[in-house]
């Protein structure tokens, strides 16, 4: 029995399909101690090792002219999303020859337009089904509360009357919101 037959494998429809010589922003989250936060790191695919659950890209950038590289595993559950910034066009797998290359000779040509609006669709069609998955999964109830509460207050959308519904707190209640907020004391 081997990790493939145990493992399923769930694409994440925040990664796009993306190749090496592209450049991607990557959104993982670090966890620091008891806190996590999301981290940017935008860069050069220079390497996609496809190998079923231990597939990972390795990213290339160059800060404060030191080159730097940060290999992510592509199932990873930390690994936020992916955003394809510009499409570039090489004729090798692996560019492991930008290491010894700076300044305009590790350009990378700019790849075709067409891919480029292919992966933009392919990350919007995927947000869309997510998004319709998420309301599909919510209760009938509500949103019937949710559109009668809209037709009362003359909301034009479910939306506009939850908010509004929100929002109907009055001034009493947010004052005293406010001041037991200001009275909280403070880490630091």
């Amino acid at each position: 029995m081997d990790l493939k037959s145990i493992v399923p494998l769930q694409k994440n429809p925040n990664i796009p399909d993306f190749r090496p010589g592209d450049t991607v922003r990557v959104m993982a989250r670090v966890v620091e101690g008891d806190r996590e936060r999301v981290q940017a790191f935008e860069g050069v695919v220079i390497r996609k090792r496809r190998g079923g659950i231990n597939s990972n890209f390795t990213v290339r950038r160059i800060s404060h002219g030191i080159g730097v590289e940060r290999t992510f595993p592509l199932y990873s559950p930390r690994l936020e999303s992916v955003k394809v910034v510009r499409v570039g066009r090489v004729r090798r797998a692996k560019l492991y020859y930008l290491r010894q290359r700076v300044g305009r000779k590790a350009r990378i040509r700019v790849g075709s337009r067409d891919r480029f609006e292919q992966l933009t669709r392919d990350v919007a069609g995927a947000e869309e089904e997510l998004v319709e998955e998420q309301e599909e999964g919510v209760a009938p109830e509500a949103v019937e509360a949710t559109e009668e509460g809209a037709a009362e207050a003359g909301a034009e959308t479910p939306e506009e009357a939850a908010v509004e519904v929100e929002a109907e707190g009055g001034p009493e209640e947010t004052a005293a919101t406010s001041a037991a907020e200001q009275e909280k004391p403070t880490e630091g």
